[in-house]
């Protein structure tokens, strides 16, 4: 098929699957259906921006970012079926935001480094989540859906900024010793109490994520980049 697509073109295409005579697959799913398919395809596309840092290959990136689109438009006509909202009032509405949160780009704002351009995001953003009655506290905000590591990173960093000094990389590696030294004694015991040694596990995941924090790293993405050398060592491709 050499025939080009417009993206006009594609949400006919979504539309014909949901309607009477589509697809039966694709007219029974609902947004609450597809929150797996999301965060499959999400992962998916993290992933093939791996395969392409490591290959230079984009294909698979390109069909990712192909089944990421599709997630959208499918919850966006789902939503419109539903009388919620439209695409046009979705693409609307983050255009709206990409101008409020870059006045150094679209208006009168300055901002001459990154890390500014991320206080004033954050400052912006600040201002329009204020009055929301689906966030019931700024730590809560955080959605219980990230991943472990991911989150525990975005809640010290929330709880460092609004409530009180987090450890820094020094205390949470002091920290991180004093806790490995706990847990290496446990493991020596004869019996392990499973609360215990989760608790102390927990502690060091927390120590590393604010190590992590400290220097603008992900944990989550270490992890996963550690991971992916240690299966290469053993299934060499």
């Amino acid at each position: 098929m050499d025939k080009k697509y417009s993206f006009a073109e594609f949400e006919k295409i979504i539309a014909a699957l949901r309607a009477e005579n589509g697809c039966p697959w694709d007219r029974e799913q609902t947004h609450e259906s597809l929150r797996p398919c999301m965060m499959e395809e999400a992962a998916e596309l993290v992933s093939s921006i791996r395969i392409y840092q490591k290959t230079g290959n984009c294909e698979n990136m390109r069909e990712e970012l192909g089944d990421v689109l599709l997630q959208v438009v499918m919850h966006s006509t789902i939503a419109e079926e539903e009388g919620l909202f439209t695409m046009e009032d979705v693409i609307t509405e983050v255009s709206q935001k990409m101008i409020r949160r870059h006045p150094h780009v679209f208006g009168t704002g300055t901002a001459d480094t990154a890390d500014k351009v991320l206080q004033t995001w954050e400052e912006i953003k600040k201002t329009e989540k204020e009055g929301k009655s689906w966030i019931s506290s700024p730590l809560q905000e955080i959605p219980k859906e990230l991943p472990a590591l991911t989150r525990a990173v975005k809640v010290r960093k929330k709880t460092d900024k609004l409530y009180e000094p987090q450890p820094d990389a020094r205390e949470a590696a002091e920290s991180l010793t004093k806790s490995a030294d706990k847990l290496k004694m446990l493991l020596q015991e004869k019996t392990v109490d499973e609360k215990t040694l989760k608790e102390m596990i927990g502690s060091l995941l927390v120590d590393l994520c604010d190590i992590s924090r400290q220097f603008k790293l992900s944990p989550e993405q270490i992890l996963t980049d550690e991971v992916e050398d240690f299966i290469e060592r053993y299934e060499k491709r």
